[in-house]
């Protein structure tokens, strides 16, 4: 029969607990942005490349979205962590704090590439094979995503911008306003005439509203 524990054994119990939740509080408080950016801000490689491991990802998504080019798009997000890198010793977290201002350099540096040339896909859309055996819906759904990235290429890039920020990023319209310079009133102006455009492109691509029930 094992020997009973002492009062004051027991009561040391939540002492650890505290212990072990002070110390997970601890890491979490270091790992958050702004501590791996006041960290990057003295020169530290590692806190800044566990930022670029973080948001590097999403980045690229809305780079890729807008410039619709994998070369152009890794290129836009390499220039936009570097000038983290370069503004990190003046780091100050404000409004809606590292997020936003990642998105808004990597919007920023792609419409200033979209106005110096214009991206768009060679030639037609390939044919989609279904190598694995599958439902037809899963074909058209895959098929319908692709003519919907054709039609978001062929928008101006403002409104292209405004779509992938507010519908593909989940970006409220007052963030995006923001991050494009604009109010909120004209940011919802813009949104209203992308969609209209959007819609336009696909009636005239042959794409009916009822067929983007599809993706619902």
């Amino acid at each position: 029969m094992p020997p009973q524990q002492s009062l004051s054994q027991l009561e040391d119990v939540p002492a650890f607990a505290d212990a072990g939740r002070n110390a997970e509080a601890a890491l979490r408080a270091a790992d958050t942005d702004d501590a791996l950016m006041r960290r990057a801000g003295i020169g530290d490689v590692c806190a800044f490349g566990r930022l670029v491991d973080r948001h590097s990802p999403r980045m690229y998504r809305v780079a890729y979205r807008l410039l619709t080019d994998a070369q152009e798009a890794e290129d836009a997000v390499q220039e936009c962590f570097t000038r983290l890198w370069q503004n990190a010793p003046r780091w100050e977290s404000r409004g809606g704090g590292l997020l936003t201002w990642l998105q808004q350099v990597t919007i920023n540096l792609c419409l200033d590439r979209l106005r110096r040339f214009r991206v768009v896909p060679d030639g037609p859309l390939p044919e989609i094979a279904d190598e694995s055996p599958g439902p037809e819906r899963q074909l058209a759904m895959q098929r319908l995503e692709e003519v919907i990235d054709q039609a978001l290429c062929a928008l101006p890039h403002r409104h292209r911008a405004a779509l992938v920020l507010c519908y593909l990023e989940g970006v409220s319209n007052l963030l995006a306003g923001e991050m494009l310079g604009l109010n909120l009133k004209a940011m919802e102006s813009l949104l209203f005439r992308a969609r209209r455009s959007l819609r336009e492109e696909l009636e005239r691509m042959g794409i009916a509203p009822e067929d983007l029930k599809l993706l619902a």
